[in-house]
C-alpha cells in the first residue's frame, strides 16, 4: 500500500509539473516580443506652427544725413530721447553757405541791372529806327518831285535796314538778359535752400534711438559711390514688427493675416501678440559661399500693442499659426515610422500572417517574400496599431502638424491604441510581431 501511495504521489507529482511547464512555456512563447510603450488615440485641438527666429525692428525708422558738408555746431539730442516733429536737432556750420548766398545775390542785382541796360539801348535803337524811317519817307517825296538824287534815297533806304538791324539786336540782347536773370533767381533760390539745410529738425515724432554724430565733428555728404554720414535715427516705437527668417520649406503655408506670438529674448516671461503682415517675394541674400546657406524669406510680424522698453534689435522669435483644427484625430509625432507596404491587384494591402505564413488580402504588413502577380511595393507613412498583442502597421494619412501630433485624415479611429516608443523598437518593429504593452494587463 505504501509502495502505491508513493507512485500515486509521483504520479501526481509529475502531472503538476507537467501542467506549471506547460503554462509557463504557453506564457513565455506569448510574451516573446519586445515591450513597448502605447497611447490611445483621441480626438484633440491642434494647431500648425511656424517657428522663426530674427530681429525687432519698428515699423517707421529714419536715418537722417545730412545733406551739406559742415562742422556741427550745435547738437540738441542724445540717445533715448523723445522728440516731435519739428523738433530742432542740430545745426551744421552755415557761413560757407551764407557767403554762396551773398555772392547769388549780388550776381542777381548785376543782371538785373545788364537786364535794364538792354531794354535802355532798346528803346534807342526803337527812335532811332524812327528816324531813319521818317527821313527814308522824305526822301521818297523828294524823289517823286525830282528833288533829290538817287544816291541819297539809296542811303535814306540803307540806314533804315541798319537801323531795324540793331533794333533786332537789341531786343535779343534783353531776351538773353532775362534769361540771365532767371538763371540767377534758380541759383540763388538753389544756396537759399541748401542754407536752410544747417539746421535740420525731426521729421516724425519718435525716440533717438542712434546717434552717430559729436558736436564739433564734421559731416560728409553721400556720393555714389561713398555712402554719407547718419547722423542719427529715430524711430516710432508706437507700432512693432518683428522681421523674421521663414525656411523655403515653410513659407507656403505662410500667409498675410496669420496670427503669430513673438518671444523677445530680453523679455523671457513675456509673450506678445501679432499679426502677419508681409512676404517677402525674394530670398535673403547671403554674403556666403553660395550653396552652404539655407535659404530663407523675411516675412514681417506687426505687433498688435505697444511694448513698454523695447528696443529696435532685440532678437526674438515668432510662432506663427498657419492652421486650426478643432476635434481632430491626432496622432503622437513619435508613433510615425515609414515602412514597406504590398498591395494585391485590386489595390487591397496584403499581410502575412506571423504564425502560418498564409498570405492575405486584409491588415498591412510589409511583405518579406517575393512579389506575386499583380502585386506592388511601395514605402507609405504609418503607425503600428496594438491588435491582440500584435504589432499591426496601418498606413495614415496625415493633414496639419501640431507641437507634439500629426492630424490623421485616414487610417486611424480614436480609441486605437498605437505604439509610441521606445524609439529603438518603434524603428525597427516588423508587422505581426507579439509584443508586450508596458503596464498593461497581459490578458488584454
Amino acid at each position: 500500500m505504501t509502495n502505491m501511495r508513493r507512485r500515486a504521489v509521483t504520479a501526481v507529482l509529475v502531472v503538476l509539473i507537467g501542467a506549471a511547464l506547460v503554462f509557463f512555456n504557453l506564457r513565455f512563447r506569448q510574451f516573446t516580443g519586445p515591450t513597448v510603450d502605447v497611447e490611445t488615440i483621441e480626438t484633440r485641438a491642434l494647431e500648425a506652427l511656424v517657428s522663426a527666429s530674427g530681429k525687432i525692428q519698428p515699423q517707421l525708422s529714419v536715418d537722417i544725413s545730412a545733406s551739406t558738408v559742415g562742422r556741427v555746431m550745435r547738437l540738441a539730442v542724445s540717445e533715448g530721447d523723445r522728440v516731435e516733429a519739428g523738433d530742432f536737432l542740430l545745426q551744421i556750420d552755415p557761413e560757407a553757405l551764407q557767403a554762396m548766398v551773398d555772392r547769388s545775390e549780388a550776381g542777381l542785382g548785376a543782371a538785373r541791372s545788364a537786364q535794364r541796360q538792354a531794354r535802355v539801348a532798346v528803346d534807342t535803337a526803337r527812335v532811332n529806327l524812327d528816324i531813319a524811317q521818317d527821313n527814308l519817307q522824305r526822301q521818297r517825296d523828294l524823289w517823286a518831285s525830282q528833288l533829290t538824287t538817287r544816291e541819297t534815297l539809296e542811303r535814306a533806304e540803307n540806314d533804315v535796314a541798319l537801323r531795324e538791324s540793331e533794333h533786332r539786336a537789341r531786343e535779343i540782347e534783353v531776351a538773353t538778359q532775362e534769361q540771365r536773370v532767371r538763371q540767377e533767381i534758380a541759383s540763388l533760390e538753389s544756396v537759399r535752400y541748401d542754407l536752410t539745410k544747417v539746421t535740420i529738425v525731426a521729421p516724425i515724432d519718435g525716440i533717438v534711438t542712434r546717434r552717430t554724430i559729436e558736436e564739433g565733428e564734421t559731416v560728409v555728404v553721400g556720393t555714389m559711390n561713398n555712402q554719407g554720414t547718419v547722423l542719427m535715427t529715430i524711430a516710432d516705437l508706437s507700432v512693432i514688427e518683428a522681421e523674421v527668417e521663414v525656411d523655403e520649406t515653410d513659407i507656403p503655408s505662410v500667409a498675410v493675416g496669420q496670427p503669430a506670438t513673438v518671444s523677445i529674448d530680453a523679455m523671457p516671461d513675456l509673450t506678445f501678440a501679432g499679426r502677419v503682415t508681409e512676404i517677402g517675394n525674394s530670398p535673403i541674400q547671403s554674403s556666403g559661399t553660395q550653396g552652404s546657406q539655407a535659404t530663407n524669406f523675411k516675412v514681417m510680424v506687426t505687433l498688435n500693442d505697444e511694448v513698454p522698453g523695447i528696443r529696435p534689435g532685440f532678437t526674438c522669435t515668432a510662432d506663427i499659426t498657419t492652421a486650426t483644427r478643432a476635434g481632430a484625430v491626432a496622432v503622437p509625432i513619435q508613433a510615425m515610422t515609414v515602412r514597406e507596404v504590398t498591395f494585391d491587384a485590386n489595390g487591397a494591402i496584403v499581410r502575412r500572417s506571423s504564425r502560418t505564413g498564409v498570405r492575405r488580402a486584409v491588415g498591412t504588413r510589409v511583405a518579406a517574400a517575393e512579389l506575386e502577380p499583380g502585386e506592388s511595393r511601395e514605402e507609405r507613412e504609418g503607425v503600428f496599431v496594438i491588435r491582440q498583442n500584435t504589432a499591426e502597421f496601418v498606413p495614415v494619412e496625415t493633414g496639419i502638424a501640431g507641437e507634439r501630433y500629426f492630424e490623421v485624415l485616414s487610417g486611424l479611429q480614436p480609441g486605437d491604441r498605437v505604439i509610441v516608443g521606445p524609439f529603438s523598437e518603434v524603428r525597427e518593429l516588423d508587422d505581426g510581431v507579439v509584443v508586450r504593452v508596458e503596464d498593461s494587463d497581459p490578458d488584454i
